[in-house]
């Protein structure tokens, strides 16, 4: 049977304190449950520890030799207890995040320069992946999802939403013409995604309802491929706006059919395993996510 912390502690306090009574006036319990937990741990050393009359305490050879060891027990654990305080207030260690490409290129990479700033004890690995990942299998321990997320083992905390707009480049328009409907787009190269099918819902308004599934003429995996595409010419795109913000600025690439679409809001979470007490560096990370993004 393994000693325990409170036998360790009592057995200092009463060899510091001169006394058992001493040692109960120090850890705050009573003269009988010191005398206890110095019995228990005597006999589980199969040692006498401490030599004890009606006038004073003294150790044993045994017992000098097990309060060396004792001592510096204790003083470990009180270093382990203060760099765990220190790291929540300057949080430390490696924090492996995971998100989709174009979240990661577009919302996360642009904010690791003030992120790092702030926190210099932590060390980022940032990872990609298109399709959902298990956490404890890749070692994850913050993964940013798009989208409603499944009921799950895991925890999540929404960090922003993120506007769908259908788009294409001035010189695909200029060279395909403008759709001027709905039903204009049968005859454009329409650029979707290989999966999810819900991703080629289109939010556009017409008769048959507020989402208009399209008929890809070309599909890729990965929304930043999509893009890229639609940069160069290739054809028309759905895309949310986290991705296409600079892109509109410049006016690389335009809206079309704004009078048709319908305001849809992709939600973005973040996501890891639910345990009691976050740690620190993962906290820290998701208030600084969220302030920026929200």
């Amino acid at each position: 049977m393994k000693t325990t912390l409170e036998e360790l502690q009592a057995f200092v306090a009463v060899v510091d304190g001169g006394s058992i009574t001493a040692a109960a006036d120090t850890l705050g319990q009573t003269v009988s449950g010191i005398s206890r937990a110095l019995a228990r741990l005597e006999k589980k050393l199969d040692t006498t520890l401490l030599r004890r009359t009606t006038r004073r305490t003294e150790l044993t050879e045994e017992g000098q030799a097990f309060l060396q060891r004792t001592r510096a027990i204790l003083a470990s654990i009180d270093d382990a207890e203060e760099h765990m305080a220190a790291r929540r207030q300057q949080p430390a260690g490696r924090l492996r995040v995971n998100a989709a490409t174009p979240f990661m290129l577009h919302a996360v990479v642009p904010l690791v320069p003030a992120f790092r700033k702030a926190y210099p004890q932590i060390t980022l690995q940032l990872d990609t992946d298109e399709i959902y990942i298990d956490l404890l299998e890749r070692r994850t321990d913050v993964a940013i999802r798009i989208g409603q997320l499944p009921d799950s083992t895991l925890h999540a905390r929404p960090l922003c939403t993120s506007r769908l707009r259908v788009l294409a480049s001035p010189d695909y328009l200029a060279r395909m013409g403008k759709p001027k409907s709905v039903a204009d787009l049968a005859r454009h190269t329409l650029l979707g995604f290989n999966q999810p099918e819900s991703l080629n819902q289109w939010p556009l308004r017409g008769a048959h309802g507020d989402a208009w599934p399209i008929v890809p003429g070309l599909t890729a995996s990965s929304g930043e491929t999509l893009r890229h595409l639609a940069l160069q010419g290739v054809g028309i795109v759905c895309l949310s706006d986290f991705m296409t913000a600079a892109d509109r600025a410049r006016g690389d690439l335009v809206q079309v059919l704004a009078k048709d679409t319908v305001e849809v809001r992709q939600p973005i979470s973040a996501v890891y395993y639910r345990n009691t007490q976050l740690a620190a560096r993962i906290a820290c990370f998701l208030d600084f996510l969220q302030e920026r993004l929200g």
